[in-house]
């Protein structure tokens, strides 16, 4: 069963779901992606159709979804489950015993102003407590430093509560925790109808410095996925006993230490990586991520990897700077930005003016060389943005 909504559908979902034929609930971006001849179902049949199921298998593409969960599902199951991962302080909760020495705290935003950053070992991280593509998140190097991004939360608040339901992102409880040192990782896998970790791609964080909090550069290779995928998959069936999860699809975000040891950065429900990114898998080692998981399809890695090697498959996420005038961008040069990679894959646009992203765009690089991927950390994507003159 599919909730599919915006900020995007990919043609690759899109066809999966066709293909697939489960029910699909009618929603605007539904109707955008698979057309008026599609047998859309509507809330109160699709809420029927769920409940019936012996072992419903439900995939919303976006956290916009939750919203519609929450009112119309009635599985106390799942929307406690759904809670769990959203709320970040109840996630911290939920894994506290193992992480004794972690430091973290939850507060409204009026609780922030009165908030002693001394309190805190740092740095440490602000964020909202239901978040969504690092948006109002923020590092803390100094107690000096509060006051400057206090306000700069404050403003956050007003121009991000235009963009996503509060489902998404809750802008009236934060989050402080200290910052998880080590290398970041984020995995895309499912609960099988036994509770067990599928493991569909696991992808490695670039970043452009020690104090980078961006989304800007993804990659994924059989290196990654050969060292990881056993360790992660035992941390998320851990996470699974807890959280009592079967039949449900996550999108998890962790760090590795020196030293070896997982810990979460958050885990997010209901979905794979946010935008269809998931689709990385399919254009790197031909996983569809969506048929996987409905169909309960288990990659075999060891024939996926014979012929993939020596590459690298990386996402870009083309963000737009936030003191950019999105409404008076007239054009973006998506030829130019194409150009920056020997081996593009897909270019996919984004309507700029709605949203903070030019596009995401996934290529494929040799694994002895990852310079296109590592320039694209610090450019300055505003080169390939035209803007409308002032006389115009």
């Amino acid at each position: 069963m599919f909730i599919l909504e915006d900020p995007y559908v990919s043609r690759l979902l899109a066809l999966s779901v066709a293909e697939i034929g489960a029910p699909v609930l009618d929603t605007a971006a539904a109707r955008r992606a698979l057309g008026s001849r599609y047998g859309l179902a509507t809330d109160e049949e699709f809420a029927r159709l769920y409940a019936r199921a012996e072992q419903p298998r439900l995939y919303a593409n976006s956290e916009n979804a939750i919203g519609w969960i929450a009112r119309h599902i009635t599985d106390p199951g799942l929307a406690e489950r759904i809670d769990i991962f959203k709320d970040k302080v109840r996630f911290r909760e939920l894994l506290a015993d193992l992480y004794p020495g972690y430091r973290y705290v939850g507060l409204t935003l009026e609780e922030l102003e009165g908030f002693d950053p001394r309190s805190m070992r740092g740095p440490f991280i602000v964020k909202p407590a239901v978040g969504f593509f690092s948006m109002g998140v923020h590092v803390v190097d100094s107690a000096e430093e509060w006051p400057g991004i206090l306000a700069t939360l404050q403003h956050e608040v007003d121009s991000l509560a235009d963009l996503y339901p509060g489902k998404v992102i809750g802008l009236d409880r934060f989050v402080i925790e200290e910052v998880i040192e080590g290398e970041e990782f984020a995995v895309d896998a499912y609960f099988d109808s036994e509770g067990r970790p599928v493991i569909l791609n696991v992808l490695g964080h670039l970043f452009a410095s020690a104090d980078d909090v961006s989304d800007r550069v993804y990659i994924t290779s059989a290196e990654l996925i050969d060292h990881w995928r056993e360790p992660f998959a035992a941390f998320l069936a851990e996470v699974g006993r807890r959280a009592d999860l079967r039949d449900f699809p996550v999108h998890a975000e962790l760090r590795v230490d020196a030293a070896g040891r997982i810990a979460p950065i958050e885990i997010n429900p209901m979905r794979f990586a946010g935008w269809c990114v998931t689709d990385i898998a399919y254009h790197a080692y031909g996983i569809n991520p969506y048929e996987h998981y409905i169909h309960g399809i288990v990659p075999d890695w060891t024939e996926i990897f014979r012929e993939r090697r020596d590459r690298v498959y990386g996402v870009v996420v083309c963000d737009i700077p936030a003191s950019v005038d999105r409404a008076a961008i007239e054009s973006v040069d998506y030829d130019a930005l194409e150009a920056c990679f020997s081996r593009p894959l897909e270019v996919r646009r984004v309507d700029f003016r709605r949203y903070p992203v030019l596009a995401f765009v996934f290529a494929e690089v040799p694994a002895s060389d990852l310079s296109e991927l590592r320039a694209m950390l610090g450019a300055d994507l505003t080169a390939y943005v035209h803007m409308a003159s002032a006389a115009e």
